[in-house]
């Protein structure tokens, strides 16, 4: 595998360069910069979103033919690393990311031509309905009912930790159908608009005071049979289908390059005496070989990619090691930040969603980094869990590719 870019890599690198030193402001670039969350700043992220689909970059991997920019995985990786370089805010991926790939790979002709525009566009923000309080990272036993009645279903259940429900205007759900010999039949990949009569959406609080997830209660919900992605009952394949993007559609090291040498910027700034101190220099330098190892093996997923190819395991292998070195880096910070690391000052981040604690204002205490520091920890702690556990991403590279 040829490591070096192309002429023409290195001249896609420069165009991004230009796009994103034109295009992002300083509070575009202080919404990517001080993250708390896997999520940027709602508003901001639209307005981010807005100014790529005006130049036909909000969807990297899409077909052209879709709105989509058709790159290259190479273009893709190196549109990455140059975001994350400049601090541009991620765009919501649940509905380019993880809802547009579902209807490209499932979806009617009709709902692509539908759907899809207003996807990139920004009109339609999308929210994913998929754990329940006894269905997380073990799906198959989700209970939200979907009873058929004529040329609708009727839906009724719950779905919780639902990111972002609260700003969304559409959810892509699954939804039991019908009761049959597996629970990983008879469940229904749904699209529902969030103004339907009978949808209640009531906030959950984090320990931090942000308000990014949510719970939403079905009563009798009437949503079109026309609204159902691939087959009735057979909905369990379009979510494994879109489980894929979610957990290896995209590649980590980029980004942890970047939080990395952000570690080592605030060690000096905090002072202490930790960016000369030679032990934590070796776990910076260990962090380095994990994620440089990781580059490595996500160059050779893309690879594969390029040929036609699709996440696949290496999807489940990427979160793990995405998600795990991304906690470790979380570590560091925090150890990096020193004293300052332990007030609580969420004012200090932006965070995906709005703080309803009333006591963080005023100015930060020492850098600002170590003030984010402990509230990306906190937050981060979630990466091991959401897209389906680590724990059941190692179940499965076990069956699927090791046949134990």
């Amino acid at each position: 595998m040829d490591m070096n870019w192309t002429a023409e890599d290195e001249h896609f690198a420069n165009e991004v360069r230009a796009f994103l030193a034109a295009e992002l402001t300083p509070e575009l670039r202080a919404a990517g910069r001080w993250m708390t969350s896997v999520y940027g700043d709602h508003e901001l992220s639209l307005e981010w979103q807005r100014r790529l689909h005006a130049r036909g970059w909000a969807a990297p991997a899409w077909p052209k033919e879709h709105g989509g920019a058709d790159w290259s995985v190479t273009q893709r990786y190196i549109f990455a690393r140059e975001r994350a370089l400049a601090g541009a805010p991620p765009v919501s991926p649940m509905g380019i990311s993880m809802c547009g790939p579902a209807l490209l790979g499932h979806g009617s002709e009709e709902q692509k031509a539908f759907y899809l525009p207003r996807m990139l566009s920004g009109e339609h923000f999308w929210c994913q309905g998929y754990s329940e309080p006894h269905a997380g990272s073990d799906l198959a036993p989700l209970r939200m009912s979907a009873r058929r009645e004529r040329d609708a279903f009727i839906c009724n259940g719950t779905k919780i930790w639902t990111t972002h429900a609260n700003v969304a205007n559409w959810i892509f759900c699954l939804v039991r159908t019908s009761q049959l010999e597996r629970p990983q039949q008879g469940i229904t990949f749904l699209l529902i608009p969030m103004d339907s009569p009978g949808i209640t959406v009531m906030p959950i609080i984090m320990t931090s005071g942000e308000h990014i997830q949510n719970q939403i209660f079905f009563d009798n919900v009437r949503v079109p049979v026309a609204n159902v992605v691939g087959r009735i009952d057979d909905g369990w394949t379009v979510a494994k289908y879109l489980l894929e993007f979610e957990r290896g559609g995209s590649a980590y090291a980029p980004e942890l390059l970047v939080r990395l040498d952000r570690i080592r910027e605030l060690a000096r700034e905090a002072g202490g005496g930790l960016a000369e101190d030679p032990v934590f220099q070796v776990r910076l330098a260990a962090a380095q070989a994990r994620i440089d190892v990781l580059e490595t093996y996500e160059f050779k997923a893309l690879a594969a990619a390029a040929k036609g190819g699709r996440p696949g395991l290496s999807g489940s292998i990427m979160k793990i090691l995405g998600t795990e070195l991304s906690q470790h880096l979380t570590e560091l910070a925090l150890e990096a930040a020193g004293p300052y690391g332990c007030a609580f000052q969420p004012q200090g981040g932006m965070p995906g969603g709005p703080n309803v604690i009333p006591h963080a204002q005023g100015p930060v205490l020492g850098p600002r980094g170590a003030a984010i520091a402990p509230l990306k920890y906190f937050n981060d702690r979630a990466g091991s869990i959401y897209a389906g556990s680590n724990e059941i991403q190692r179940n499965i590279i076990a069956k699927a590719g090791l046949g134990l």
